[in-house]
């Protein structure tokens, strides 16, 4: 069976102060057995993740970051290499955010550069993937989710993806307050699965889109979606612990 995953992506936002006691929340209600059948992680703005690795030592909650350099080393300025996010005690790092290729440009070669370069240095990277509402009013998501995926398998192969996990997030669900159905979203996780072949049977595959406690049964009842990706609501620890619940 394959695992359950609720992952928190706090995007920009936050303080010393709100973030710590947004994990304190988040702490005690998982320490309490609020969540039972889901991993949960979190994925913090890079300047906060040193004081949550410490915050979270010895608890079952995965620390993410929500970006990473393709490159390991260098001249880069204000880049931070996936070396160093392993050495914080990162475990999960996104890759291919749709904000990150919509607002600064990364292609899906660079996603896939990123992609390696994380498992080189021992990270789970999150690819995201997902269409735009033009792309699904075209009727092209299903072309524009394989394009994505298939960028990197052009890398690692499809047991690459084994190393990983995918989540699909509609760009036209994101922060918008709209949410893909159930059952748009499970078309879409299906055929993920088909386009990886055997190797899509083990995969760990998300969604995400303004996932709220409210929405989160329905859509984690599906077949093939495995936990979810979550934005705004990973902000409100009890909405985001409820979110957790509703995985099974």
């Amino acid at each position: 069976m394959r695992r359950q995953l609720v992952i928190g992506n706090w995007k920009m936002n936050g303080s010393s102060a709100s973030s710590s006691n947004l994990l304190s929340e988040l702490l005690v209600g998982l320490n309490a057995g609020r969540v039972d059948a889901a991993e949960m992680a979190v994925c913090v703005p890079y300047v906060y993740l040193s004081a949550a690795a410490d915050a979270i030592k010895g608890s079952s909650l995965k620390l993410g970051a929500q970006n990473v350099s393709q490159f390991d080393s260098g001249a880069y300025t204000g880049e931070v290499s996936p070396s160093m996010l392993a050495d914080l005690g990162c475990h999960y790092v996104l890759v291919g955010h749709s904000e990150r290729r919509s607002l600064f440009g990364e292609s899906s070669q660079i996603v896939a550069e990123k992609f390696v370069a994380a498992q080189a240095s021992g990270l789970t990277p999150v690819l995201c993937v997902g269409e735009t509402l033009e792309e699904r009013e075209a009727g092209s998501t299903l072309a524009v989710v394989e394009s994505q995926i298939a960028a990197v398998i052009e890398s690692v192969g499809p047991e690459g993806l084994l190393n990983s996990v995918i989540a699909y997030e509609p760009v036209w669900a994101i922060g918008t307050g709209l949410t893909a159905t159930p059952e748009q979203a499970q078309e879409v996780h299906q055929y993920i699965r088909r386009c990886l072949g055997e190797a899509g049977e083990k995969i760990c595959i998300l969604y995400g889109g303004s996932v709220k406690a409210s929405s989160a049964g329905e859509l984690f009842a599906q077949a093939d979606i495995d936990g979810g990706l979550v934005g705004g609501a990973s902000l409100q620890g009890e909405e985001f612990l409820a979110i957790g619940q509703a995985a099974k």
